[in-house]
């Protein structure tokens, strides 16, 4: 049987290809644990960089498995609760991960394959790419992933998908803010490539802060506590050793330290 994640690394970059093309790349425990697994380890590691997402076959993510949702269906509400979890788990960890996340959308995601392109920091698709939150139309609502959904394109927009169920393409998909950005099918490597290199370009440790810094903007207890949060987060990055060679480089015009030796 094949694995049902393929992890590849390349100096900085860790790439995480979701490896069930026969099922869309359909979400099953197997799969789930895998992926939660590999975020894991690569937030506990400082020299991975930059995480890119994606999927073997013509799929992204199709979202649940469907032998699985058979199996859940029959389960009691407690099993449910637990399995929910599981998948809650692994959207929290993409979202919460240190290090910038990528997802490279080539084709179909829809329900859960939607959270993952909403919890990653930078979605890039090609107009082969077609969307759903379909889960109203079994009854049910994308609950566990609707946080990061909400985030990405709003309640506005959030309301009428999550409630009508409706499929949307990547020009919607990019209009709304689920996408960043929207290119042919052969440029898309090259795109994602561009979007690395500029990730790699920063310093390693603003760039792993940023995703925390927004998440604070976004939820600040009080201007005040906002605004001293703020100018502590500055002050601390400013006399860091980063920070330091990233103003000496910019002063002396030379690259800094960390954009050489990549690979």
């Amino acid at each position: 049987m094949a694995e049902p994640l393929l992890i590849e690394r390349a100096g900085p970059v860790l790439r995480l290809r979701m490896n069930r093309p026969r099922l869309h790349n359909a979400f099953d425990p197997a799969l789930i644990a895998a992926l939660t697994a590999a975020l894991a380890a690569a937030g506990g590691d400082p020299a991975v960089r930059v995480v890119v997402l994606e999927g073997e076959g013509a799929s992204f993510s199709a979202g649940a498995d469907l032998n699985w949702m058979r199996g859940m269906a029959a389960a009691g509400e407690a099993e449910n609760r637990e399995d929910a979890l599981a998948l809650a788990r692994l959207m929290r960890t993409l979202d919460e991960l240190p290090c910038p996340t990528l997802a490279r959308v080539h084709g179909p995601a829809f329900g859960g394959g939607v959270g993952l392109v909403a919890c990653c920091d930078i979605a890039i698709g090609t107009p082969q790419a077609r969307f759903g939150l379909t889960e109203s139309r079994l009854g049910l609502l994308p609950a566990v992933i609707s946080p990061y959904v909400v985030a990405a394109i709003g309640p506005r927009q959030a309301r009428r998908w999550f409630a009508t169920g409706e499929t949307f393409d990547a020009h919607v998909a990019k209009r709304i803010g689920l996408l960043h950005q929207l290119v042919p099918a052969e440029e898309l490597d090259q795109a994602v490539r561009h979007q690395v290199d500029l990730l790699l370009r920063a310093g390693p440790h603003a760039a792993s802060t940023a995703k925390a810094l927004v998440r604070s903007a976004c939820q600040p207890a009080s201007a005040e506590q906002q605004d001293q949060a703020n100018a502590a987060l500055i002050a601390a990055l400013r006399v860091s050793a980063e920070g330091q060679e990233g103003l000496s480089a910019f002063l002396e015009k030379r690259e800094p330290a960390w954009v050489g030796g990549q690979d």
